[in-house]
């Protein structure tokens, strides 16, 4: 007689988790302490030396951290386990959609804040522009690194897994506040991007293989441009609220409370039924079948969306903030403007939702490409100086034509891609679109040093849009037609009878 193999728990050891998050948590609360009592001076800590209670509340996040994963370890064998409310009945889908919604906002306001402390750091470390690139261009290859990294760790250790570990580096690296120099700033950037760059691939996943698939493509449209939105929109209003407040560091400390809600909503996120089933037959499919045919096109116009989408939106609208600071004639501040601009991306996703699934997912777009090439050559005629209504209008529809564009991409990739790759697929495109933000920071702090600063920047960013646009237009999949074309494996059939309760087809 066979013994089943033993049902894992949701956390195997309790106790050490919570002992690691509560030692994290305790080194994080002593830098927030330390930088209120930096408040006779205008919450400046650059001149700060790291004094031993700093070194010792860093030593206790990194411990904390180490020992929440290590309780995260499932004994040999052990089948994953569900969590309560799974993704089999309509209240546990409903639940699932709304944590990693929240998930994905909470990983959007870590690198989205980067566009607002910029400023402050800029004059508190005394930086010229080409010094303070360097902060998006550290952080965002670490999402690089991050996407790579921890879509192979969802293969291996679990979807829910990861994204509780991910939620960890987020709870540490909010000391990003703390550090008293600029290349401590780095060094935690760099591990914040890391963790963040993680989150995107691993939720998408989740999604493709716990939702079914008549409504999962607009929910998952709705989901992606929401909560890119609802980042900004997020670390835009702290912005405009603790700015004038307490300066540019709070913004870190402020995403404490969100990360530490995320963690203790992590007992609803449930083990995917394809990664049980992968896992407990062990099959692989290697990640170069991206770059094998048929899947070459398909994977290069994907790539190159993505490209141009991280070029404009983490190199090009990084810049924004300072620069409509520079030009003092919107008769608002930055951040309040870009909220407002993000707050009017909202209606765009829905309407790319609305499009991706009424009308055509490739037009669609190429549709919001077009929109944000359009949006781009505007500012370049009509500059940041001007504070006419045509401006104001060319920034927001930025933001739409942007949100739109990233709404797309995750969902689409996820379609277009058959079962057994998509999760290699998705990483890969979460990876070359931060890649964008990584090389892009510092290439559009040179392009704003040329003739026509900002003019001349908004022209550069547009044109990989616009190929991207026209690659889409031209050899794109339309996802309808992409799931009858494709020729599923043994192993897709038998994930996506186990998703949808067909009977499981006899492999050979």
């Amino acid at each position: 007689m066979t013994t089943a193999p033993p049902t894992a728990s949701l956390i195997p050891r309790p106790i050490l988790f919570w002992s690691g998050v509560a030692l994290t948590s305790a080194g994080v609360i002593e830098h927030l302490w330390m930088f209120l009592e930096c408040a006779p001076m205008n919450f400046d800590m650059s001149m700060m030396p790291m004094t031993p209670a700093m070194w010792a509340a860093m030593v206790a996040i990194v411990v904390g951290v180490v020992l929440s994963a290590l309780a995260l370890r499932q004994p040999a064998g052990a089948r994953p386990a569900p969590a309560p409310g799974a993704e089999t009945t309509t209240a546990g889908r409903r639940r699932l959609i709304a944590i990693l919604s929240f998930a994905l906002i909470v990983d959007q306001m870590k690198p989205a804040t980067l566009a607002f402390v910029s400023p402050g750091m800029r004059q508190e470390y005394h930086l010229s522009a080409a010094d303070v690139a360097w902060l998006p261009t550290v952080a965002l290859t670490g999402t690089v690194l991050g996407s790579l990294i921890w879509g192979r760790a969802a293969d291996r250790i679990g979807r829910r897994a990861t994204i509780l570990i991910a939620s960890l580096l987020f709870l540490g690296t909010t000391v990003c506040g703390a550090m008293p120099s600029f290349s401590g700033n780095l060094i935690m950037c760099a591990m914040m991007g890391m963790a963040a760059g993680g989150m995107l691939p691993v939720v998408y996943a989740l999604m493709t293989e716990s939702l079914p698939p008549g409504r999962r493509a607009a929910i998952m449209v709705l989901q992606a441009g929401l909560t890119t939105t609802g980042g900004y929109m997020a670390a835009s209003g702290l912005a405009a609220l603790l700015l004038p407040l307490s300066g540019w560091r709070m913004l870190w400390f402020a995403q404490l409370p969100p990360v530490l809600l995320l963690i203790a909503l992590n007992r609803w996120i449930p083990e995917s039924a394809a990664f049980s089933a992968g896992k407990e037959r062990a099959t692989r499919v290697p990640a170069a079948t991206l770059f094998r045919r048929p899947q070459t096109t398909k994977t290069l116009i994907v790539t190159a969306y993505g490209l141009a989408w991280g070029l404009v939106y983490w190199g090009f609208i990084t810049f924004l903030p300072s620069q409509l600071e520079a030009s003092h004639s919107h008769g608002m501040s930055a951040a309040t403007l870009l909220f407002l601009s993000s707050l009017l991306a909202i209606p765009t996703c829905a309407l790319a939702a609305w499009l991706y699934t009424r009308w055509s997912a490739r037009n669609t777009m190429v549709l919001y490409a077009g929109l944000t090439v359009a949006s781009l050559l505007a500012l370049a005629v009509l500059g940041l100086d001007d504070s006419g209504p045509l401006t104001l209008a060319a920034v927001m529809l930025l933001f739409a034509g942007t949100a739109g564009v990233i709404a797309l991409l995750g969902p689409y990739t996820a379609e277009i891609f058959p079962t057994a790759i998509r999760g290699t697929a998705g990483g890969w495109v979460a990876a070359v679109g931060k890649s964008g933000g990584a090389f892009g920071p510092p290439l559009i702090a040179l392009v704003l040093s040329a003739p026509g600063g900002m003019r001349t920047a908004a022209v550069f960013v547009a044109l990989p849009m616009a190929a991207a646009g026209v690659a889409v237009l031209a050899r794109g999949s339309n996802p309808q037609v992409a799931r009858e074309a494709i020729d599923k494996t043994p192993l897709d059939a038998e994930l996506d009878s186990l998703l949808h309760d067909a009977p499981v087809p006899a492999r050979p």
